[in-house]
């Protein structure tokens, strides 16, 4: 996977370096209501089966205490010319960012989730206007 490309489409990261062909040093940037911050750690595509799936494994750390996601996306082919995707996810949250986090968690999620899509669907466009 191209890491600017991915790096465009998560929303909040604002580095990324590649570590290994599918493993990821990453700085997010995350607002979470009242708390916002800097967020370092790892971004990993694991259980990659081209053109099917990939999990997406994100173990972020901050003073305010630490984040893993786990997203598993999917895609399928419903025609020639379109693409499904579904995914599911699961995050843990330890720290301040649990205890804050806990009532703002669904609210955060979501907002992160458009943004992801909003992401994609302009990198989509960009590339099919090339």
């Amino acid at each position: 996977m191209n890491p600017e490309i991915l790096a465009v489409l998560v929303p909040g990261i604002t580095r990324l370096e590649r570590k290994d062909e599918n493993k990821f040093i990453s700085i997010m940037e995350i607002k979470m209501g009242p708390i916002n911050g800097s967020f370092t750690g790892t971004l990993d595509l694991e259980q990659i089966t081209e053109y099917e799936s990939f999990t997406l494994n994100a173990r972020q750390d901050s003073k305010m205490g630490k984040a893993q996601a786990v997203i598993k996306i999917d895609f399928s082919s419903p025609s020639d010319n379109q693409t499904e995707l579904a995914y599911n996810g699961d995050i843990r949250l330890t720290g301040l960012l649990a205890n804050m986090g806990q009532r703002l968690i669904g609210g955060v999620a979501t907002t992160l989730i458009k943004q992801f899509f909003s992401n994609l669907t302009k990198e989509l466009e960009k590339q099919s206007a090339a």
